[in-house]
């Protein structure tokens, strides 16, 4: 059984990132289609109340009593607080509809908020590695030419190259005598 480990800010960052792409292509063609299936549920909801009030209208020459014609107005009033409320839950789908995607955007900008703070941190701490790189770097070289200056100003105090060779040549020669048994000398 593998189990799911929540992505990391880089993997979300780039889902993100592929998802705003890939919306942009097909978001005007949404927000049309959306439109469109708006307008159709509102005219649908109108034609339905202009039935009901076609129906009313008919239904009033036929009433003559009084109890009958108050219950005919009660209802055209009834229609008339029916037709405002669809225009207020229309109006609260829409808000509704409006604060999900901003939820929804707010996730996805956290996440990359995220991402953004995460590089800033790798940014700085290479940028300080970087600085003190160059920080020893110009100090081992100052310290490079200071020996190199010494070593000019004190040319006495240096052996010559053949000097040491010789020297060196010298102490060979002194240790491989010593080595040699008394008896054969």
């Amino acid at each position: 059984c593998a189990t799911s480990h929540p992505p990391t800010p880089q993997a979300a960052f780039a889902h993100l990132a592929l998802a705003f792409r890939c919306d942009v292509f097909t978001l005007q063609q949404r927000v049309q289609v959306e439109k469109r299936a708006r307008d159709a549920a509102e005219e649908n909801i109108q034609e339905e109340l202009g039935q009901c009030r076609a129906a009313l209208e008919r239904l009033a020459p036929c009433c003559t009593d009084a109890g009958c014609k108050e219950v005919l107005e009660q209802v055209q009033h009834s229609l008339a607080v029916l037709a405002a409320a669809v225009e207020r839950a229309t109006s609260a789908a829409e808000k509704l509809g409006a604060v999900h995607q901003e939820a929804r955007m707010s996730r996805a900008a956290e996440v990359m908020v995220q991402h953004v703070e995460n590089l800033k941190r790798h940014h700085m701490r290479e940028h300080a590695e970087l600085e003190e790189m160059k920080r020893l770097i110009q100090q081992n070289s100052r310290n490079r030419q200071l020996a190199e200056t010494q070593d000019d100003a004190e040319p006495r105090l240096r052996p010559h190259p053949l000097m040491r060779t010789f020297q060196q040549g010298a102490a060979r020669r002194r240790v491989s005598i010593a080595v040699i048994p008394k008896q054969l000398l």
